[in-house]
């Protein structure tokens, strides 16, 4: 026994998790946050969702109207779904070069990159009266946005294993805000000219009628880099440079150079630890259901009664969402931290993935409910209980983070290994929707289950990936675990 701890202790620090100590010291007091920093991060978290999800609300009535389908509406989901797919595919292209990238350069010149191609490619989105330029406006802010995984190392360079938690407890929640925010910007905002004839009586704003949305997207990723330009501090230091010898015929010269060996040049493969592989496919796997679940919500919440669904309004849909994003900024504000403190990030893990065979059981039980009497108070009273059920699950998302912040080989390749879980993510999230939209479809064409036969996949599928979780630490990577 003594001699493996010896020998764990001996391990480089290039292959040594992130947080790892041989004893665990319990921290009396957390040391404070940066919280100005944390902020300025957060708010750049915003950014992402607001101009992924803000075309949501328009884009089947744009790809109509731009007559790209040739008339046919039965192929305007088929194109709008691509063109919502696009962000995150060509993130998941991209997203691990701008990862090490800031490894080297630092992260702040990476993150400024990324909310400047947000704004211009939303500009360029407003103006596009084509397929072809829709695609290439989305390709470019799935290109240009490499922040999501970025934020996260910069948060636990900011942090230490006391005060982690808190640093990324409130990061799920301004995914949710701006999974809210982005879809009222672009569903109350668009076709300007209908609404306010008024105001918007230039003839530009019916040539281009989603312009307006798209715009105010644009305003706050230049607002958000305009913050962080002026507040953000970099937090990579300036790699040392070595001075290497050059022999010529007649003299000796002395060059900068960078040395090979340096840790933000470790390959890929070298940092495909135990740690960081079980902690990215934790990751993913909790993106998958999260995202499907997330695509079938409001399909489920508009579909007609008598086909399987609730038959609601989207202005209804838009308040049951809201009201998700309002409880569970208070929750996870309030109580992710001391959950993870008091039960360790396995534990609070598991409980939120658990969670999600509930979420797909209610759905039949509401569908049942509604078209045996309609939308009563029971129905109501569940769907309450479904939104509380996921703020619960979306406290896993703050404890994957910390899963694969620790499992970091070491500090100078924290941003490259953020980029491969984010990477993970980026493929589920390209494709979960698409999968779980037409399994949804396919079990009322075909009547599986009754017609609920995607919710009996999604739930088999819940159990499978619980086991996923299994090799995770308790209260994070160890020394010898990190081998």
């Amino acid at each position: 026994m003594h001699c493996a701890q010896d020998a764990c202790r001996q391990q480089s620090d290039e292959e040594t998790a992130l947080l790892a100590s041989p004893e665990r010291k319990v921290l009396k007091a957390p040391t404070p946050l940066p919280r100005l920093q944390i902020f300025v991060l957060l708010l750049m978290q915003l950014a992402e969702p607001i101009t992924s999800q803000c075309i949501y609300p328009f884009i089947n009535q744009l790809v109509s109207e731009l007559d790209i389908t040739g008339g046919d509406e039965k192929k305007v989901g088929y194109y709008a779904g691509m063109i919502e797919s696009l962000f995150f595919v060509t993130e998941a292209m991209f997203i691990m070069q701008w990862a090490r990238i800031s490894d080297r350069i630092g992260r702040k010149p990476v993150l400024l990159t990324g909310v400047g191609g947000l704004c211009i490619s939303m500009l360029f989105f407003g103006i596009s009266k084509t397929f072809t330029g829709l695609v290439i406006s989305r390709c470019l802010v799935g290109m240009l946005n490499g922040n999501t995984g970025v934020i996260k190392s910069m948060i636990a360079d900011l942090t230490d294993a006391s005060n982690m938690a808190q640093g990324f407890a409130m990061m799920p929640v301004m995914w949710s805000v701006g999974g809210t925010i982005g879809p009222i910007i672009g569903g109350q905002l668009a076709r300007p000219h209908d609404r306010w004839p008024d105001i918007f009586s230039n003839p530009f704003w019916r040539y281009y009628p989603y312009f307006l949305p798209c715009a105010a997207s644009a305003l706050f990723s230049a607002v958000i880099f305009v913050v962080t330009a002026a507040l953000l501090r970099e937090t990579v230091p300036k790699q040392p440079v070595r001075k290497k010898i050059v022999r010529f015929a007649s003299d000796d010269t002395l060059v900068n150079h960078e040395p090979s060996d340096s840790p933000a040049n470790v390959p890929i493969r070298a940092l495909l630890t135990k740690p960081v592989v079980w902690s990215v496919l934790n990751y993913a796997a909790l993106a998958l259901l999260e995202i499907s679940y997330r695509a079938i919500q409001p399909l489920f919440f508009s579909t007609p009664i008598e086909l399987g669904g609730l038959g609601l309004p989207p202005s209804t849909i838009g308040t049951i969402l809201g009201c998700f994003g309002i409880m569970d900024g208070i929750f996870q504000a309030l109580f992710f931290a001391k959950f993870v403190d008091h039960f360790g990030p396995k534990r609070v893990f598991y409980v939120g993935m658990f969670m999600f065979i509930p979420l797909w059981c209610l759905y039949p039980i509401m569908s049942i409910l509604a078209k045996a009497g309609g939308i009563t108070t029971a129905v109501w009273l569940l769907v309450f209980t479904q939104l509380a059920l996921c703020v619960i699950m979306d406290m896993a998302y703050g404890c994957t983070f910390i899963f694969v912040t620790g499992a970091a080989p070491n500090k100078q390749s924290l941003g490259a290994t953020n980029g491969i879980a984010q990477l993970a993510a980026s493929i589920v999230r390209a494709i979960g929707p698409a999968g779980a939209t037409s399994l949804f479809a396919l079990s009322l064409d075909c009547n599986w289950v009754g017609g609920y036969g995607v919710y009996a996949i999604f739930v088999m599928l819940s159990c499978a990936l619980l086991f996923v979780g299994i090799p995770l630490p308790r209260r994070g990577w160890t020394v010898c675990e990190s081998w």
